[in-house]
């Protein structure tokens, strides 16, 4: 897996955190690059650490599930995006999501960034079957998120939340997308 290939797979995973990020700005009667910098780092760190987790936990398993980890890949990310895309087309109550956005709470932030970065456990154990040098990837994922969570928080606070919606459908069908990649790649459909 390339590098194109981890990016994406940074901005699929940390379409949660742009959309909570979103929230926490439109709160701030201006930028506060203080809370800004502390919501991407606890947005970031995890979703750097969690796929590090997911694949030492993958690979303890690997020699079992090589044969089929293709589809192992696959069906993780597409049911990782297809969860996103239910959220975006399903998730009726934009008001409770916009509640207590103008205070920077660490308890609260250190459970969303848990809530957040589930999806990225799950990728932490497909790394973990493609062999992917996890370190390198949970670098690219943890700067992906930081940078994504930090202007989140600016476009929350610039236009609100029209775009939350848009970002969490991009990043699922963006995690679908790889999965299958990696699915026609290994059954030989695809050669990159």
């Amino acid at each position: 897996m390339g590098v194109i290939e981890l990016f994406l797979i940074g901005v699929g995973l940390s379409m949660d955190a742009f959309a909570v990020s979103v929230c926490k700005g439109l709160g701030m009667k201006r930028v506060n690059y203080r809370h800004a910098l502390v919501i991407a780092l606890f947005f970031g760190g995890f979703q750097g650490l969690m796929p590090v987790i997911g694949w030492a936990l993958g690979s303890q398993f690997a020699r079992f599930v090589t044969p089929v980890d293709h589809w192992i890949a696959f069906g993780l990310l597409a049911l990782i995006g297809g969860k996103m895309l239910w959220d975006a087309f399903h998730n009726q109550d934009e008001d409770a999501q916009t509640l207590d956005c103008e205070r920077l709470d660490l308890k609260e932030l250190f459970m969303l960034a848990i809530a957040t970065s589930i999806d990225a456990l799950a990728v932490g154990i497909t790394l973990a079957f493609l062999e992917v040098h996890i370190l390198f990837a949970a670098v690219v994922i943890a700067l992906v998120t930081f940078v994504l969570s930090w202007v989140g928080v600016a476009v929350g606070n610039r236009f609100g939340v029209r775009y939350q919606k848009p970002s969490t459908i991009v990043g699922g069908v963006v995690l679908i997308l790889i999965g299958l990649k990696t699915l026609l790649e290994h059954l030989g459909f695809l050669v990159l």
